[in-house]
């Protein structure tokens, strides 16, 4: 969005925090989106909030941890506790023992996080009233704040996204492509904005693609 030249490395190599996505910006590595974006803020002078009022700016943070705190943790239960676990294990290439063991895994850091102490009705209750939520302050609006994308576009289509796209058949899929469309609508959209190519990024099972030049 703020057309900075970058090449994708594939892979699943974490950062040394253990995290991704992360960034080597001339020799330094940075981890975590928000990061990433306040790190390239200051060092090259981007700022997609720069139509932002004060206030829209604090709205724009409540909904973006909504997202990233909250909402992530509904996607990643969906992906691989209760309801996709077969599908993900096929997407990502890996054996039934290590969906199991990612799930495991996943299930445990929900635990730690909270969310996953709840039942499974309660969780997507949870997941409803956050996307409901963004479904009403969206509206017909193209972009959450307008006709202009900020920061907090790029957060709520990552986590959008996969709900959109990556977790079929689950109550998360069904809310943003059946109940609240203008969500559904809203990813089409950023899809065709920012992602012309969206098809030749995309990795696929087996065949992962080269880092672009």
């Amino acid at each position: 969005m703020n057309r900075i030249p970058y090449r994708n490395s594939h892979g699943r190599r974490k950062s040394k925090k253990g995290k991704v996505p992360f960034i080597e910006f001339n020799g330094q590595e940075v981890n975590d989106s928000s990061l990433i974006i306040q790190f390239f803020n200051e060092k090259l002078n981007t700022d997609l909030n720069s139509h932002l009022s004060n206030s829209d700016r604090g709205v724009a943070r409540a909904f973006q941890k909504m997202a990233e705190e909250n909402l992530y943790w509904c996607v990643l239960l969906h992906r691989w506790v209760y309801d996709n676990r077969e599908w993900i294990t096929n997407q990502e290439g890996l054996t039934k023992v290590g969906a199991w063991s990612s799930g495991k895994q996943v299930k445990k850091q929900a635990d730690a996080q909270g969310i996953g102490r709840h039942s499974y009705e309660e969780m997507v209750g949870i997941e409803e009233g956050d996307l409901k939520a963004m479904s009403e302050f969206l509206g017909t609006k193209s972009f959450f704040f307008g006709h202009k994308p900020c920061e907090t576009d790029c957060a709520l289509f990552g986590q959008l996204s996969q709900l959109r796209w990556q977790c079929p058949k689950t109550k998360g899929e069904y809310f943003v492509n059946e109940k609240y469309t203008n969500l559904r609508d809203y990813c089409d959209r950023m899809k065709a904005t920012f992602w012309p190519d969206w098809n030749d990024c995309i990795t696929h099972v087996g065949k992962i693609k080269k880092p672009i030049s």
